[in-house]
């Protein structure tokens, strides 16, 4: 298995390492994206060793490392590098030789909501990160994304004030309030009932994306929110560890009862263990998603 580093701007935290396996047994490439709750104190080396996981059993890895608040992150510069992140896998595929033409997401934590909203960025207004220029769409589609114990309901992580204040960190100071109310954000009923299983339909929602208009590129709280971007192109499976005390399972439980109602395909799925255990390869919670991620191909 090789490992090497691409750089895809001039700041030392706009990287990625790309891992080859020794022999590539799976069509997917897997776009690794850290936790941290987007702080500087957390980088790549958190998704490593499930990229080394990954490779030695076949699939391509792309670990995307990008700058978080404390080193030059925030809205917009951290969702501005994932999206130049992720495009350049295309660059390097191109260049190395192999196809990258099934791309699958995996994020933790913060990474899952990163990893979630740049499976919708396509669908969001011109101008906003990652579609800079007028007509620009993303170079590299994600097919599907994993989420492990993900921030996926950002209204809902900042009226908890998790991390202590983590999402008000990143984005700033709300300029509209009722952006970062959870009264107002799109989800499944308004008395917030929780995940339904895959397929079952859920009534009473209010879904809010580019086409029903309640996006523009000038509210961070809006366009960052995965929450505010339904349905979308890709399947988001949501895995939630069932003791985890850093991200509440009803972020998990939230984002996947307002997909399913906006008609996305979306899935809970609770797997044993605790916040940490989603991110170490010996555990059942990994080996489960080394399942799905297997039946993705």
């Amino acid at each position: 298995m090789d490992c090497m580093r691409h750089s895809y701007g001039p700041d030392p935290s706009q990287y990625a390492e790309l891992y080859l396996p020794d022999r590539r047994r799976y069509r997917a490439v897997v776009v690794l994206i850290h936790g941290g709750y987007w702080r500087a104190a957390y980088a790549a080396d958190l998704a490593r060793p499930l990229a080394a996981d990954l490779a030695g059993r076949g699939w391509i890895c792309w670990n995307v490392e990008y700058r978080r608040a404390g080193n030059g992150g925030g809205w917009p510069e951290t969702f501005d590098d994932v999206a130049s992140g992720i495009d350049q896998l295309a660059i390097e595929a191109q260049r190395l030789g192999f196809a990258a033409d099934h791309v699958v997401g995996l994020g933790h934590s913060a990474g899952g909501q990163l990893a979630v909203w740049a499976a919708g960025r396509g669908r969001l207004p011109s101008g906003v990160p990652g579609l800079r220029a007028p007509g620009a769409a993303p170079r590299v589609e994600l097919d599907a994304v994993l989420s492990q114990s993900g921030v996926l309901d950002l209204a809902r992580a900042h009226e908890l004030g998790l991390s202590d204040g983590a999402v008000e960190n990143l984005l700033g100071r709300p300029s509209d309030p009722s952006a970062a109310d959870v009264s107002t954000a799109p989800r499944a009923g308004r008395d917030g009932g929780g995940a339904k299983s895959a397929g079952t339909d859920v009534t009473g929602a209010e879904t809010i994306g580019t086409e029903g208009g309640g996006l523009d590129g000038s509210d961070p709280y809006r366009l960052a929110d995965p929450m505010w971007n339904l349905p979308l192109p890709a399947p988001v499976y949501a895995f939630h560890a069932d003791q985890d005390a850093d991200v509440p399972r009803e972020l998990s439980e939230r984002y996947v009862a307002a997909a399913q109602a906006a008609g996305g395909q979306a899935e809970l799925i609770l797997v044993p263990g605790d916040h940490f255990d989603l991110i170490n390869p010996a555990s059942e919670a990994f080996a489960r998603i080394r399942q799905v991620l297997a039946r993705l191909g």
